[in-house]
């Protein structure tokens, strides 16, 4: 009987599921799932074989959860295996700490020591987790494997890693460091079939969601990124603030008087594009609205997205490729071509015609750094790593 990886890839308001077949040490697509819109009015699951022949789309009621699309998919897959005998699951977990550089084979001990991580990444290690004893309720006897987004910035340069703050901080964890590392190791992976150049030399890497960060490849390794000790820092997202005066939270505390939870609600889901345009943390909607609060939303998070480009290119010494990937990188024509549009003078030459159609080399042959988008597979990542991890505990 062959044997199948599943693989959970649970976010702040969408669960991505894979299935592949392991086939001589090859991993073969053999469903591909996601339920979005959690929490909100129009929450969704589905699923897709591998030619992508829809199998399910199923709507979940109004403000579904998390717990409800993971117990609904995890039913429909454990009725649809199709011959194949699970072998383990593969979970992104967002938060591995300062200790977790790899990936891991999941235990009570190691369990433990991921809850401790929840309060720093609110919005995502919580369902992480959920998701992991979710299949412990179904599938007790399952191997799950943890892969870790945080685990390939801890590559960088110590001064990457630090704050500025008495080294006893440091010492109880208190470092930068960084997410969205899976999305960064495929998209490393899959260089080599794109830009030779890019590979070897220096890349930024946008991975542009509802959830956003950047990340400096060097030769392939991360030796910096945009976001910090939680997942808030940076660029502005979906509902989350990115950057900010920290003077501004003391402010809110002790001026405004917020409550710590009140705060936390502030920055995590009444922000960002959200906050900025006052109708929606959605791009597309704000890039169909013809509300000028839409299209300043847009403009401030094209402005801080070159800024942070800026900040990437200088900590390498200059840029050879910038990379779009995720759900508004890869989709949003129009916030590349403005964040591309700004960075002409790093000899940045923009193919309007190849972006709009969305081909995956978006600069002109004449540019003296090319631009790319390049969809990111992190659930193709987390079954490398799994199926790595069995292999080579």
């Amino acid at each position: 009987m062959t044997q199948g990886l599943l693989v959970i890839n649970a976010g702040s308001s969408s669960i991505k599921f894979a299935l592949y077949a392991v086939q001589a040490q090859s991993l073969v697509p053999h469903y591909r799932g996601q339920a979005d819109g959690l929490g909100g009015r129009k929450a969704r699951l589905r699923f897709t074989d591998a030619d992508g022949n829809r199998l399910l789309d199923h709507d979940l009621r109004e403000s579904a959860d998390h717990d409800e699309a993971l117990d609904r998919a995890l039913q429909w897959l454990e009725q649809h295996l199709g011959g194949l005998r699970l072998l383990a699951a593969g979970h992104r977990l967002v938060h591995g700490g300062p200790h977790f550089d790899s990936p891991v084979r999941l235990d009570a001990d190691t369990l433990a020591q991921l809850e401790s991580f929840s309060q720093l990444a609110p919005l995502h290690q919580p369902h992480n987790l959920k998701a992991i004893h979710a299949v412990a309720r179904l599938r007790p006897d399952l191997a799950q494997v943890a892969c870790f987004d945080t685990a390939v910035h801890r590559s960088q340069p110590r001064e990457a890693q630090r704050f500025a703050l008495p080294r006893e901080y440091e010492e109880k964890g208190i470092l930068r460091y960084g997410f969205h590392g899976l999305s960064y190791e495929y998209i490393a992976s899959v260089l080599p079939d794109h830009d030779e150049r890019a590979t070897h030399g220096r890349t930024v890497v946008a991975h542009l969601g509802n959830g956003a960060s950047m990340c400096a490849l060097l030769a392939g390794r991360s030796i910096a990124t945009t976001m910090g000790f939680t997942a808030l820092d940076g660029l502005p997202m979906g509902q989350r603030c990115g950057s900010i005066d920290p003077g501004v939270l003391l402010y809110l505390l002790q001026s405004e008087g917020m409550s710590a939870s009140e705060l936390e609600d502030l920055l995590y889901r009444r922000s960002g594009l959200l906050g900025l345009s006052g109708i929606s943390s959605d791009m597309r909607e704000l890039l169909e609205s013809n509300d000028p609060a839409a299209a300043e939303a847009v403009s401030y998070y094209v402005y801080r997205a070159v800024r942070e480009v800026g900040s990437l290119a200088a900590a390498m010494g200059g840029l050879d490729a910038l990379v779009f990937t995720a759900g508004v990188g890869e989709n949003a024509a129009p916030v590349r071509s403005a964040i591309c549009r700004h960075l002409q003078w790093l000899g940045l030459s923009l193919d309007e015609e190849a972006n709009t159609r969305g081909d995956m080399r978006i600069s002109t042959e004449a540019s003296r750094m090319s631009a790319w988008v390049i969809p990111t597979d992190e659930e193709l990542m987390i079954a490398r790593h799994t199926l790595d991890c069995l292999q080579n505990p």
